[in-house]
């Protein structure tokens, strides 16, 4: 048995990117962020469609074609393939825990 909310090292210079779930059609990860955020000017495109869970913290998802989006605690959201975006801000205060899911 695993739990998303444990297993976070108390120094996190970098996200923690840690895949739960792996097979040719899907990957599922969890997401840890501390204050991290995207380079300026740094755009995901990705081949891939993304659903996102906030699991925990509150973080802002920027998108080159449309305003931002702020998420709270068990807030989601689809990200479709190839729409450019980027992590604009993220909770210093506590951790952002994520569920990642991307598919297709």
């Amino acid at each position: 048995m695993q739990n998303l909310l444990t297993n976070i090292p108390s120094e996190l210079p970098e996200e923690l990117f840690t895949t739960l779930l792996e097979n040719n059609q899907l990957k599922i990860e969890r997401i840890v962020s501390r204050g991290h955020h995207s380079a300026d000017n740094d755009w995901y495109d990705q081949d891939r469609h993304e659903w996102v869970l906030l699991v925990q913290g509150c973080a802002r998802i920027a998108y080159a074609d449309s305003e931002p989006v702020e998420l709270m605690a068990g807030q989601y959201l689809h990200i479709p393939a190839h729409r450019k975006h980027r992590v604009e801000w993220t909770s210093s205060v506590e951790d952002c825990i994520w569920l990642a899911i991307h598919y297709g």
